[in-house]
């Protein structure tokens, strides 16, 4: 240093004062300390991260479904027998009674029909009238040993068949009569006319469908399920059901029948919820939306499935601790798998604030800030 100092004295040009020759050397100095005192590590900044308190729920978790209005009872309305459409008096949307003529076929045939019927009656009577009287009077003479037993036992066989014959004329008679009121098409139940499928001058076919008709009262819901879901729905199981039409009003429900079968084009399986107490304004074709109630009913935490992380095999979630806003990553028993969320049952307290989303770019022990989502539709479950 002595040698330093001594060459740096004798290096100085000449005609500088010797009270200033000392002033590069206590620049350089105060620059060596200052950048000693850069060293010391700033206080680290905490990272935002999503993240929200937990809180209990139960197993009964909601599942939404879209699922639309029926009626109860829907069924094709048509003639038992075939001929031309002469008259409609209903009309697609009309709401109808019980015993209110629908439409009428052409009743020509069917009233020579009964006539001829009514003729062949007429003459299978007259018929069995005189054959009852000669059973009598071989009968009486019989007794008299008039006639021999072979005459009388003709006799009996053709009263037997007069009255065969007058029973056969009944019957034809009545399926005349059947015939002929089989051309009016009568509403058997009050509902409502869901479409047309035949016009007046068309000749139609016996159980060929006139209308499409829904009875009045029950009201059902039919929802399609994929396969994945199905095995969490049974019969009896419970749900709510809204409609966009009726905003702020929930109908209780309840499943009625499961499709055995799945849909061969869709491969999913028709499920029909029952309204427990309908009334006028479910309308028929409405679009609702089904929330089931799981049949699974641990109890536990309920969260995004985006949530969940892992430590080695086992599930885990990324927790905020509140004393010091760093991250924990601890264990957790999930207790059911669900599409977009995750029941854990163990791990996890109420209050407990968890990173929602983004589970993979942060580490044990960094430092977070709690925000909430920047979107609604990226709020937790």
């Amino acid at each position: 240093m002595q040698e330093w100092l001594v060459t740096f004295r004798s290096d100085s040009p000449a005609g500088v004062p010797a009270r200033y020759r000392w002033l590069p050397l206590a620049l350089a100095v105060a620059a060596l300390l200052s950048a000693c005192g850069k060293g010391k590590p700033e206080a680290e900044a905490a990272r935002p991260v999503i993240a929200s308190p937990v809180q209990l729920a139960d197993g009964q978790t909601q599942q939404p479904y879209p699922g639309e209005v029926h009626a109860r009872y829907e069924m094709p309305l048509s003639f038992r027998i075939g001929g031309q459409l002469v008259a409609r008096q209903a009309h697609l949307g009309d709401t109808v009674k019980k015993g209110q003529v629908l439409a009428q076929l052409d009743d020509a045939d069917a009233a020579r029909s009964q006539t001829s019927a009514a003729a062949a009656l007429e003459a299978a009577e007259h018929r069995l009238t005189f054959a009852t009287q000669l059973r009598d009077r071989d009968e009486a003479q019989a007794k008299q040993n008039l006639i021999s037993q072979l005459q009388l036992d003709q006799t009996h066989d053709a009263y037997a068949s007069a009255r065969a014959a007058r029973d056969q004329a009944k019957q034809q008679l009545a399926l005349a009569q059947n015939q002929s009121r089989y051309t009016s098409l009568v509403a058997d139940r009050d509902g409502s006319i869901t479409s047309e499928q035949a016009d007046v001058g068309q000749v139609v076919a016996a159980g060929q469908p006139v209308f499409g008709f829904a009875w009045s009262g029950d009201r059902d819901v039919f929802l399609d399920v994929p396969e994945d879901r199905l095995a969490g729905i049974s019969v009896g199981q419970p749900a709510t059901v809204t409609l966009l039409a009726l905003p702020g009003k929930a109908f209780a429900g309840h499943v009625r029948d499961i499709a055995p079968a799945a849909d061969p084009q869709s491969r999913t399986y028709r499920i029909k919820l029952a309204i427990d107490q309908p009334d006028e304004h479910l309308r028929l074709g409405m679009t609702a939306q089904v929330s089931l109630a799981s049949s699974n009913t641990a109890h536990g935490v309920r969260l995004p499935a985006t949530a969940l992380f892992h430590q080695g095999e086992k599930p885990a979630v990324w927790v905020v601790r509140p004393n010091d806003g760093t991250l924990e990553l601890r264990p957790v028993s999930v207790l059911r798998y669900g599409e977009r969320d995750v029941l854990v049952g163990e791990g996890l307290h109420a209050g407990e604030r968890v990173v929602m989303q983004g589970v993979h770019t942060v580490s044990a022990g960094e430092k977070v800030q709690p925000i909430a989502p920047p979107h609604p539709e990226d709020a937790p479950l």
